[in-house]
């Protein structure tokens, strides 16, 4: 009987103390964007209709004059953070410039105020280097 009685109280014991440990996760994989991603990316996810707002942060001369791409939103990065009110926040920004330096200035702007932001890595320069369509003129 008194083994009986032992052996209750260790598995007792053993049950609580088991019941009572802390128990971790591992964390889930982030579902997120890149913070930079190339121009064949970019065309991949204009082509497939990805839900994303393309943000072109040039002077409003560069997106006339040099081309653009077509879904492209024009807010020039000296006015980015007075519009900010003007994106979306429930969908990734996918930010492109001249080269991929302003379009980064902006993505760390985005970024501090809480947005998805990802930079085209290369710009337009990338993107017409590719032969990939663009639209020039008003």
């Amino acid at each position: 009987m008194y083994r009986f009685f032992l052996l209750a109280m260790i598995v007792l014991i053993g049950g609580l103390t088991a019941c009572s440990a802390t128990t971790t996760t591992t964390p889930v994989a982030s579902t997120t964007l890149p913070t930079d991603i190339n121009v064949g990316q970019l065309r991949t996810m204009l082509d497939n209709s990805e839900n994303f707002f393309l943000l072109d942060v040039r002077t409003p001369e560069e997106f006339v004059q040099d081309g653009r791409i077509a879904q492209a939103t024009l807010i020039p990065l000296q006015e980015l953070e007075q519009r900010l009110q003007e994106l979306p926040d429930d969908k990734p920004i996918v930010c492109i410039c001249r080269s991929g330096n302003r379009s980064e200035v902006a993505c760390d702007l985005l970024r501090s105020r809480g947005f998805e932001a990802v930079n085209v890595a290369g710009g337009m320069r990338a993107w017409r280097a590719a032969g990939y369509p663009i639209v020039v003129g008003p």
